[in-house]
């Protein structure tokens, strides 16, 4: 079945394009992304790679994207899976068998997707992120927590390297994907 490109999606493939970068996806694991996660979500390392510069950084995906397969609660204790995850991947599916499986103990996840160039891009940090008072007050961030502290350096590093690898032009159309 073929599915068509949005125009989101064009937009981030066509900058890929213009600017010779490459993209790439690799499956790390399953786990929580953000410090404060509720529920485990597929991470994936996303490599850009433009001539002799290359970004690769670890990108936490939409939860409801995450998890070939959707389990049941018999399926999560079988496999000694914390009732706090929903989805089980490939492999520990195949660990099971599908002996005394009923066939609404696992199901595949219609919406299961890895992350396309669209999703990453429109997510980098586009511009100069400033000082971490500035950063604090912009963003509702404590400037007396270490939290905040942590996130302004993930976001400072991931601008530095975002300008490292594209110039102020190409920066702008960057900006334009949203």
């Amino acid at each position: 079945m073929q599915t068509s490109i949005s125009s989101y999606e064009q937009q981030a493939i066509d900058f890929l394009a213009v600017t010779n970068t490459s993209f790439s996806v690799e499956y790390l694991r399953t786990g929580k992304y953000f410090a404060d996660d509720k529920h485990e979500r597929d991470i994936y390392s996303i490599t850009l790679k433009r001539g002799a510069r290359e970004y690769k950084f670890e990108f936490g995906n939409s939860i409801n994207e995450s998890g070939k397969y959707i389990i049941s609660t018999y399926i999560a204790n079988a496999l000694k899976i914390k009732s706090t995850r929903r989805f089980a991947s490939e492999s520990e599916i195949k660990k099971l068998g599908y002996i005394n499986k009923q066939p609404h103990d696992i199901v595949k996840n219609v919406h299961f997707a890895a992350p396309n160039a669209y999703d990453v891009l429109a997510c980098l940090t586009k511009y100069e992120v400033g000082a971490f008072e500035d950063f604090c007050n912009e963003y509702g961030y404590d400037t007396d927590s270490r939290k905040a502290e942590k996130t302004y350096l993930a976001v400072k590093d991931e601008w530095l390297n975002v300008s490292r690898l594209f110039n102020d032009s190409e920066i702008e159309q960057l900006q334009e994907i949203q």
